[in-house]
């Protein structure tokens, strides 16, 4: 089975492309042999109209809060809610999210979504730090767009089909070091060190999800010298997308919350 694994940004430039891990799945061994880079929306956008079959996971929010939601009188299913959003400048995101956490106590700004827990991710309208909401509103529109299955949320072309991916919370289950920095100067050996033993956790299958990752010296090598992570984050990514490939309903709840979505590989209660 063909896997993808995407690290996204909502600002895709030279600098700071979005990141694309291809692989192949055999059994429980995925074989990553290549990275792609779109550093501009029409790049990114002609990749996610190709021809499938695919399955992907994407580490953007594909949902927002039902709290949020209901509160802001939005539509209460996946497509028109994406729709109504994509309608709103980031600015006016923003300051509708902005004015919702202001009206409410210290402790309690954000609404969070029920996957923000099991999955250890930042809420989706967060605007800053990291500004998941951004995210959420470049990333969604395009999914949407581009006609792909979002599993549980819309039905699309059932060969291209995504998923909700977060790195963070597979690199967590192998070391709760940091291993990345956008910031030069922070991209210490104590980071890259912590990438060196999330890589050969994942080469020899020992983390939770036990997906074995194989990948030319080179490629490999690349994973670890990276110190802003991209190009791992990619590929964990794609770790999740071959965990889930292997699961009935590909690891998901059996019922989905249309608003809010799950994190491919988060735990859930049956």
């Amino acid at each position: 089975m063909r896997i993808v694994g995407v690290d996204f940004t909502s600002t895709p430039r030279k600098a700071k492309p979005i990141t694309v891990a291809h692989g192949r799945l055999d059994g429980a061994l995925l074989r990553v042999d290549r990275l792609e880079e779109h550093s501009g929306w029409n790049s990114f956008e002609a990749w996610l109209a190709e021809p499938g079959p695919w399955l992907g996971a994407f580490d953007f929010p594909f949902g927002l809060s039902r709290e949020l939601v209901e509160h802001l009188g939005w539509p209460l299913r996946w497509a028109p809610l994406v729709e109504h959003c994509a309608t709103l400048s980031r600015a006016e995101l923003r300051d509708t999210f902005k004015a919702f956490c202001d009206a409410r106590p210290v402790g309690n700004k954000f609404a969070h979504r029920a996957t923000d827990g099991p999955a250890g991710s930042s809420p989706s309208m967060k605007w800053v730090n990291p500004p998941v909401a951004y995210m959420f509103h470049e990333g969604a529109r395009r999914l949407l767009a581009a006609g792909v299955t979002v599993y549980g949320l819309h039905e699309g072309d059932p060969q291209r089909i995504a998923l909700e991916g977060y790195p963070g919370m597979i690199a967590r289950a192998v070391t709760r070091a940091s291993y990345k920095s956008d910031e030069r100067a922070k991209q210490t050996p104590e980071r890259r060190a912590a990438r060196e033993q999330i890589v050969k956790a994942l080469k020899e299958g020992r983390h939770p999800l036990g997906i074995r990752l194989q990948c030319a010296p080179a490629l490999g090598k690349t994973l670890i010298d990276d110190g802003t992570a991209d190009w791992l984050d990619a590929v964990l990514c794609a770790v999740a997308a071959a965990w889930a490939a292997r699961q009935p309903r590909f690891g998901m709840p059996p019922v989905m919350d249309p608003v809010e979505g799950w994190t491919a590989a988060a735990p859930f209660e049956e």
